[in-house]
């Protein structure tokens, strides 16, 4: 963030967000007027901002802060931008730098893979129009692409490959001389031939150096095109002064094969670089490009075609088969199958019919359906996806942090490098020229590209990979600390388990049929919206129909009661059955062992008038184990981790589930709020290490907060209800597509391969200039070498980090064997 705006303005306009009175202006003023640095504060309770008088530079995260101590709130938001003509780590440092002096301006984020910038500013402060005139006099092109404005990245890339190609044919005859030394043939051009083909290389498909260079040098900075240029310039310019110097007919050793072949292999290592960077985009435009350009829809009985951005809630989407669903929405006629595999990760298309949910993107496989929009643009499921990769991807991981603050000294130190080479060189041999060419070399094989693009291209490749198979990462610190987890901490209710009681037992009493006690208690719960009244319909057998019931009433927090073929009944709890002093010692035995099981009991019983009541049936309702549960928690033993059940229910239930999934450790009737305790109190404990808390209930939210790394359960379930919370996913760093509990080690996984490309990315990066620097400063290394090195530096850690693409979940059947 920026805590050290180097230029600040005189005055700072900062937006106020929870003033109501006149009170309220003296306390911003006075909380502002306080910070060291300001020397006076007029706050405007009509505009809601306050003028900041500044006698020293402030940042703006400190007067933030000082709004938001006194119990106010400064608004921000985002912007994201392009960002044209970076080529290093060192240009990265300097379009931060440009951005952050902009007043307004909380933070600047530079993702050199993708070029983009996150921006966060004051809302209502620090135009775009500003934003992208101080990229402009840093010496950078700028795009807002909420318009936009990525449209024209292609076709410059097919420029880059048509200068490739020519520069390529002009330094070919350059270059077939040197092969021809290796097999005893000596000939080589003369030397104004030599002129006449490096010169367009080196000012016509080379311009591109000089321009980059330029600007950084006016912005008081350098980058990787100044040292190219200063190193190819000093290589044609000597050849020219020993040109014109030779006598004529004199054979004199000339470098102009050096400078054009260099600016050859680096033009040929920036389009390969590239292509190879727009690799790393594939999961985002493979999500954006899920979204329809057009749907069509019932207006006044008759299907109209319209383009997506014209379509309103409520609107009536018809989709025919085979054809993606325009938005999401619910089915209000039709039953199909849906794939919603490039949505959730789901290999198999699952079944949706008439009130199930459906999500924008997915495809409808042989039925036609109409469907009810619900959510368009922005706020559509797949929006909401595309904008967590988005946001991931721009992210910057805390490693790279470290890996800037080298990148800002490097130029500087390997243009001092290189003049040491010369003038050691000229001074110990008095050979000026060969040192100048070695020297030459160290500018040339000095690559901070490389290290700039080391990390961003691994988290991009490491988010999208995740993204496809159901896995949204928020950030990239989450990404990073999940290599790292050692404790993983559970919910239990639609975690674990499915989150829908079922019937699991009924046991009438002697002379009551089960067929007719369960319709009895079916009568009762017909109307009811209660998740154990579901599990006594849905236990129905097929074609049966509740009997009907009336005068049907709730009894707060006990059951319910109502009168079902002339009998005056009751359903509910052991408290319930007490009170109408019901006989249930028979079942107690049996009672308490389905407690000891997790299974929750009820009673159903008939009241007669002057003979109390007598228990029918006793009922049983469990909440079913998920089917990858249990390999689930297998999998994570085997990553070494530990498990930890937190569970609000009573002890009994919650020591079932633990026994039958295998987990180390229990925490059973914690309460909501206490949860995040227990997860701080495991963070606190050195044996615990990194911990991990994975939930999908809002009272989750406050224990996926204080995890160190949050999961959040979302998506959608196989009856098209949606699964988790949004609070639950706005607490999390991982938000899973599928309610799967296999989805936690395969993101441990995931997160732990691309660690491991990140250090081995970081490893050749700095190895190609730490070997590669001295090499070329004791003149084993020729400026051809240099420049192929060089190329092959950013190439390499680019193509390592894609091969994260091949990274495939190991898959596991209900038993917990993979397959």
């Amino acid at each position: 963030m920026n805590t050290t705006t180097a230029a600040a303005p005189a005055i700072v306009s900062l937006p106020i967000e929870g003033m109501t009175c006149a009170s309220c202006v003296a306390r911003v003023e006075k909380a502002l007027a306080r910070v060291p640095g300001v020397r006076s504060a007029s706050v405007n309770l009509a505009t809601e901002s306050a003028a900041v008088e500044m006698a020293a530079p402030v940042g703006a995260t400190v007067l933030a802060a000082a709004v938001l101590k006194a119990g106010y709130a400064v608004p921000q938001e985002t912007v994201a931008l392009g960002i044209s003509g970076m080529t290093c780590a060192s240009c990265v440092a300097r379009v931060e730098r440009a951005l952050q002096r902009v007043p307004g301006v909380v933070a600047a984020q530079v993702n050199l893979a993708t070029e983009r910038a996150e921006v966060v500013r004051w809302k209502g402060q620090a135009a775009t129009a500003d934003l992208l005139a101080a990229l402009e006099r840093a010496g950078y092109g700028g795009r807002d692409l909420a318009r936009g404005g990525e449209a024209a990245a292609p076709a410059r890339t097919f420029g880059e490959g048509a200068r490739v190609i020519a520069a390529a044919l002009l330094s070919l005859p350059l270059v077939v001389p040197m092969l021809g030394d290796l097999f005893g043939r000596h000939w080589m051009l003369g030397g104004w031939w030599q002129f006449a083909l490096a010169t367009p290389v080196q000012f016509w498909l080379g311009a591109r150096f000089y321009v980059a260079g330029w600007k950084a040098l006016r912005a008081g900075t350098g980058n990787m095109d100044l040292l190219v240029a200063l190193g190819t310039s000093a290589a044609w310019g000597l050849s020219v002064y020993l040109l014109l110097r030779a006598e004529a007919g004199a054979m004199v050793p000339l470098y102009f094969e050096s400078a054009a072949v260099v600016i050859t292999l680096v033009l040929f290592g920036k389009w390969l670089e590239a292509r190879a960077k727009r690799q790393t985009t594939e999961a985002i435009r493979a999500l954006q490009g899920l979204r329809p350009d057009t749907a069509r829809v019932l207006r006044d009985g008759i299907e109209v075609e319209l383009p997506t951005a014209m379509l309103k809630i409520g609107d009536v989407l018809v989709v025919r088969p085979g054809e993606r669903i325009p938005a999401d929405g619910e089915i209000v006629d039709g039953a199909s199958h849906v794939d919603e595999s490039l949505i959730t990760g789901e290999s198999l298309p699952v079944a949706r019919q008439v009130g199930d949910r459906v999500t924008g993107g997915a495809v409808n496989a042989e039925g036609l359906l109409r469907v009810r929009a619900s959510a368009l643009g922005a706020e559509s499921t797949l929006a909401r996806i595309v904008r967590l990769v988005e946001s991931a991807q721009a992210n910057k991981a805390p490693i790279q942090r470290l890996v800037d603050r080298v990148s800002a000294v490097f130029v500087p130190v390997v243009l001092a490098v290189a003049a040491v080479t010369w003038l050691g060189w000229g001074l110990a041999t008095g050979a000026w020229g060969d040192g100048l060419i070695h020297a030459v070399s160290v500018l040339v094989i000095a690559c901070p590209c490389a290290l700039g693009l080391a990390t961003p291209a691994a988290i991009m490749v490491g988010t999208g990979a995740a993204a496809r198979h159901g896995i949204l990462i928020k950030d990239a610190q989450a990404l990073e600390l999940a290599h790292a987890l050692r404790t993983v901490a559970f919910d239990k209710t639609g975690t674990l388990t499915e989150g829908r009681p079922v019937l699991v037992e009924l046991s009438p009493a002697d002379g009551v049929p089960r067929d007719a006690a369960l319709a009895q208690a079916a009568a009762l719960q017909a109307g009811s919206e209660h998740p154990l009244a579901r599990a006594v319909l849905q236990a129905l057998p097929p074609g049966a129909t509740a009997a009907t019931a009336r005068d049907v009433q709730a009894i707060a927090g006990r059951g319910v009661g109502g009168i079902v073929d002339g009998a005056t009944l009751r359903l509910g709890s052991t408290r319930l059955m007490e009170e109408l002093g019901a006989d249930t010692a028979p079942w107690q035995a049996q009672a308490l062992a389905l407690q000891r099981q997790g299974r929750t009991v009820s009673w159903l019983a008939q009241v007669d008038d002057g003979d109390g009541a007598r228990v029918r049936a006793l009922l049983a309702f469990g909440d079913t184990l998920k089917a990858s549960a249990r390999p689930a928690i297998a999998e994570l033993k085997r990553l070494g981790v530990k498990t930890l059940l937190i569970s609000g229910d009573n002890r009994g239930a919650a020591q079932a589930v633990g026994d039958a999934l295998g987990i180390d450790d229990v925490r059973a009737e914690v309460l909501p709020g206490d949860k995040a305790q227990v997860v701080a109190a495991l963070r606190s404990q050195a044996h615990s290490g990194t911990v991990a808390m994975v939930g999908d209930g809002i009272n989750d939210a406050p224990a996926l907060a204080a995890a160190d790394v949050g999961i959040a359960m979302g998506g959608i379930d196989d009856a098209g209800r949606a699964l988790g919370t949004d609070a639950a996913m706005h607490a999390a760093g991982v938000t899973l597509l599928r309610g799967d509990p296999l989805l936690v080690p395969q993101t441990i996984e995931l997160s732990r391969r691309t660690s491991a490309k990140i250090r081995q990315n970081l490893f050749w990066a700095f190895a190609y200039n730490v070997i590669g620097i001295p090499l070329a400063a004791f003149g084993l290394l020729s400026p051809v070498l240099a420049g192929a090195a060089m190329a092959a530096s950013s190439v390499s850690v680019v193509s390592n980090a894609l091969l994260l693409k091949r990274w495939r979940p190991t898959r596991h059947n209900a038993a917990g064997g993979t397959r």
